[in-house]
């Protein structure tokens, strides 16, 4: 195995940039609220548990070529309390507001990050109708002149709820009780969900329910269970939907289609999730056709998906990021489990990425094709 030595000397020429924090509790959000700022949450229980607003270090945001910069840290630019875990965060866009999900699962939180002072403070709370004892509403937010929030602990309890009167909007209508993994507004009048059986379904809020919907509902037997992301109109592949099983199976659908994957590839994760709450794919918002994973080890592998095609086939990462390993975790066996990561909104090749043991990670990986 790569020794903590060599590594640290490879990383030289794998980053272009990379820096290593300690937050002060482990989070499983990183939301982006512009290019420079990011909120970060903790979800211990019976606890307080800190919602931040970090300031990435200056390098990261300035034009390149400015010289040395004194300040290589995050800033906390604002900070408030939460007396539950935050398993989800979501900012809405063009408004100082966030919305949490945790547990216990009855209700939404409503915060709103101070304009004249350091304070994220709570505002409001949507309720939940559906009580759930272990499991928590998934959330996505429509952004308009009037913001709502889409939630749901499973199908039979999606809905839309306007965030200024706190009025239901839409409703699924259905007694539908699959359980929900994920949720994502894609436009002003429509959303993807996905269940952890593998179950996939675009929803056009316009109509009574009747979501375009995979053709095979029983993906997950066995015990795999899924999680999905739609990329960006603007990825070369055009909208493609990644669906990540806890095995490591990835699988390309075309939203028009999602019947027939158009590839299903296998990736050499080290062992089965073993937490696949923690899965998450992602696609590279100015980057095409590349897409990173996590949730399975101590690690985030970033794919090229560009020549995928067929059924069956192994694949290799274009890159992997191994510094929780050695950083965190030294190597040994006890490294911890990567929580969450996400792309940088414009940077192409900037991710960050957090741990189990409360690390936190931005780095900027160099194309090992470039050096070819």
């Amino acid at each position: 195995m790569e020794s903590e030595e060599d590594w640290l000397v490879e990383s030289l020429r794998l980053y272009q940039d990379f820096y290593a924090f300690d937050l002060s509790g482990a989070t499983r959000v990183l939301e982006w609220i512009d290019d420079k700022g990011v909120f970060v949450a903790g979800y211990e229980g019976l606890k307080k548990n800190e919602i931040l607003h970090l300031i990435l270090p200056l390098r990261l945001y300035v034009n390149e070529n400015q010289g040395l910069f004194p300040e290589r840290d995050f800033k906390v630019r604002h900070g408030g309390f939460s007396d539950r875990p935050v398993f989800d965060l979501k900012h809405v866009p063009s408004t100082r507001l966030l919305v949490t999900s945790g547990l216990p699962g009855c209700y939404l939180q409503v915060w709103q990050v101070a304009e004249d002072n350091d304070v994220i403070k709570a505002v409001s709370t949507v309720p939940v109708h559906e009580k759930e004892g272990t499991l928590w509403p998934r959330v996505a937010i429509f952004s308009s002149v009037a913001p709502r929030v889409l939630h749901g602990v499973r199908l039979s309890s999606l809905e839309i709820v306007d965030l200024e009167s706190l009025k239901t909007a839409y409703t699924s209508g259905v007694s539908d009780n699959e359980e929900l993994s994920s949720l994502q507004v894609l436009d002003a009048d429509t959303f993807a969900f996905c269940c952890p059986s593998g179950r996939l379904g675009l929803v056009d809020t316009r109509q009574k329910w009747a979501p375009l919907e995979s053709c095979s509902p029983n993906l997950g037997s066995g015990g795999q269970r899924w999680c999905a992301e739609v990329g960006d109109k603007g990825q070369g592949l055009g909208s493609s939907i990644a669906s990540l099983g806890s095995n490591g199976q990835l699988r390309l659908l075309d939203p028009r289609n999602l019947c027939h994957p158009m590839s299903s590839v296998q990736c050499p994760v080290s062992i089965p999730s073993p937490n696949p709450e923690l899965l998450r794919v992602t696609w590279a918002p100015a980057l095409d056709n590349c897409l990173a994973i996590s949730g399975f080890d101590g690690t985030i592998q970033v794919y090229d998906a560009t020549s995928w095609g067929g059924i069956g086939s192994q694949v290799e990462p274009l890159f992997i990021h191994r510094g929780h390993v050695f950083i965190d975790g030294n190597g040994i066996d006890t490294t911890p489990l990567v929580t969450t990561h996400t792309w940088h909104p414009c940077k192409p090749r900037t991710l960050l990425s957090a741990t189990s043991n409360a690390s936190l990670h931005v780095w900027d990986w160099v194309d090992p094709r470039a050096s070819r």
